[in-house]
């Protein structure tokens, strides 16, 4: 049976049936919110641009027409490469909006990669920042479907490169008005297009609906996730090449926050001066842009002012860090969980009514856990036969989820191996009564110890609460009797020496005592993924002739 077929005899409801689309979202900003700024620090010459949503809303219906002058059909996939700034707001709203499919691609992979997804996508226009200028130099040749390259610049700034095709951004919205009505249709028709970061194998892509990304932005702006308002100033440091920058491009006009985009500048410093220049209230990145921001204020003995929420994702939180910003400076940091395949929001970490009386320790460990699903999604974790855990927070099995907005095939590759509707996330964890999440690891990076499994996530944690630790990571490397132990690699705070075995002691009482690291090494700095996540598998390949204390023997 369809999902609109109804039952026999029921009665349909008498109310207004408007498609969910991602259109309405910026009209509803330009209606409401005309005045409310969008500040962008330019590519151009890192100085600040500033507008207003009714601004924005013009230049996206002249971008729109400017789309289809360039014969861009319904249907058809156009590509960024692009920084957080206004022109790729723009884009994300006139090539949705008009019916073409935004497809965001992550310039941070191989060239090889790109070019292959830009290939297997069949995108037939690609806008490009001008950082971005001598790639597409060398992708071009390899991407003979592209129709037109466009430089997000003015005449002025346009790249000298040798790039066939290549058209200004400013130029083509020059040559056309605003005079042009968002098209209504289908809202399950495609919006926007993300590829996985492909670690192993080709990366995959993930395509959103108009409906999807509608769904999964009211989600988001609840009050127990984001709690977005239009009295917020929003500043998104993780990508919008990276899962639409989790959903903040679309958010923030939904509810008219003002919205501040950082361009290329993402170390500590620039973040702090946009945060008290411009009153960002909220932010979200990734563990090491927190830890960069930290190291600013720490280093400068600044505190920001009215900075007093923020979200961090794509890898596990280290509590030490969160705590660190809570208590020293006043801002809350929430820990969130998702996937490219979820659009990205899967479970957020705010605390329930029940947890008003909790002690110190036990908030802590509530703060470590990943968090528990909005409406609309749903969890449940099985264990090697499939067979469904109870949710006590104790039981360990592999995460799997649906709802309405987790990915169900995968573009251009067909289903992605849904088990009886469920989506195998290839996490591993917990789940508690509460239905809060405890990842302990990547089934990948699970440490598989004399038939047992150790968690790296928990180890890492701890490492990252040592006063002398910057970043951890921890890794399994062989063993001749227990298959693998765990490696534990540090990047030590400046200044400080820390000892192995001062390392290792640290762990004691903490932990069950065959879970502790076989050994410790320093780095200087860890290797990270096109996302921004440590890359355990760079690290495994680097460690993995790394002998163990005691292993010759077995």
């Amino acid at each position: 049976m369809s999902l609109t077929a109804g039952l026999p005899g029921q009665l349909p409801g008498q109310m207004m049936d408007q498609p969910l689309l991602v259109s309405a979202l910026l009209a509803h900003a330009e209606r409401y919110h005309a005045d409310t700024e969008i500040v962008s620090r330019t590519i151009e010459d890192g100085s600040l641009h500033r507008y207003t949503y009714a601004d924005a809303a013009r230049r996206a219906r002249r971008l729109a027409k400017a789309l289809a002058r360039l014969g861009v059909r319904p249907g058809e996939r156009v590509a960024t490469l692009a920084w957080n700034g206004y022109r790729h707001f723009e884009l994300y709203y006139a090539i949705s909006g008009s019916g073409a499919v935004l497809h965001t691609v992550n310039p941070r992979l191989f060239p090889e990669q790109i070019a292959w997804i830009i290939n297997d996508a069949e995108d037939g226009v690609v806008f490009f920042d001008l950082t971005f200028a001598p790639l597409i130099e060398k992708l071009a040749p390899q991407c003979p479907a592209v129709r037109h390259w466009v430089a997000m610049s003015d005449r002025a700034h346009r790249p000298s490169a040798a790039i066939p095709r290549l058209g200004c951004y400013e130029d083509l919205l020059a040559a056309e008005d605003d005079d042009y009505a968002w098209p209504q249709f289908d809202e399950r028709a495609a919006s926007a297009l993300c590829y996985t970061s492909g670690t192993t194998g080709n990366p995959k892509g993930v395509l959103y609906s108009h409906r999807s990304v509608l769904l999964h932005c009211y989600a988001s702006c609840l009050p127990d996730v984001f709690g977005f308002s239009a009295r917020d100033c929003i500043l998104p440091v993780v990508p919008m090449f990276h899962v639409n920058a989790w959903t903040i491009p679309y958010s923030a006009p939904m509810v008219g926050a003002k919205l501040v985009l950082p361009g290329a500048a993402l170390d500590g410093p620039s973040l702090c001066e946009l945060f008290e220049a411009e009153g960002v209230t909220f932010t979200g990145g990734v563990p090491t842009v927190w830890q960069g921001i930290l190291q600013h204020l720490q280093k400068t003995g600044g505190k920001p002012t009215t900075l007093k929420r923020g979200v961090m994702g794509g890898s596990a939180a280290p509590p030490a860090l969160m705590e660190t910003f809570a208590r020293d400076y006043g801002v809350q940091i929430d820990h969130a969980w998702g996937m490219t395949e979820l659009s990205p929001l899967g479970v957020y970490n705010r605390e329930k009514r029940k947890h008003g009386g909790l002690d110190d320790e036990a908030r802590r460990a509530l703060a470590a856990k990943q968090g528990r699903p909005p409406f609309g999604v749903e969890m449940k974790i099985v264990d090697a036969q499939g067979r469904t855990l109870p949710n006590d927070g104790e039981a360990v099995g592999e995460l799997l989820v649906r709802g309405h907005w987790v990915v169900g095939q995968y573009f251009n590759v067909g289903a992605p191996t849904l088990r009886d509707g469920w989506f195998p996330t290839g996490d591993v964890g917990s789940i508690d009564a509460d239905g809060y999440l405890w990842i302990t690891d990547r089934a990948k990076d699970v440490i598989k110890s004399g038939g047992e499994w150790i968690g790296s996530i928990e180890l890492e944690n701890l490492a990252c609460a040592h006063p002398a630790v910057a970043q951890a990571a921890v890794i399994g490397v062989a063993h001749p009797k227990w298959d693998e132990r765990p490696l534990l690699v540090i990047v030590p705070k400046t200044g400080q020496r820390p000892s192995r075995e001062e390392l290792l002691a640290w762990y004691e009482g903490k932990i069950a005592k065959w879970w502790t690291p076989d050994d410790v090494v320093f780095v200087e700095q860890l290797p990270l993924t096109a996302t921004g996540k440590i890359s355990k598998l760079q690290l495994r390949e680097q460690f993995r002739d790394h002998r163990l204390p005691g292993a010759a023997g077995g």
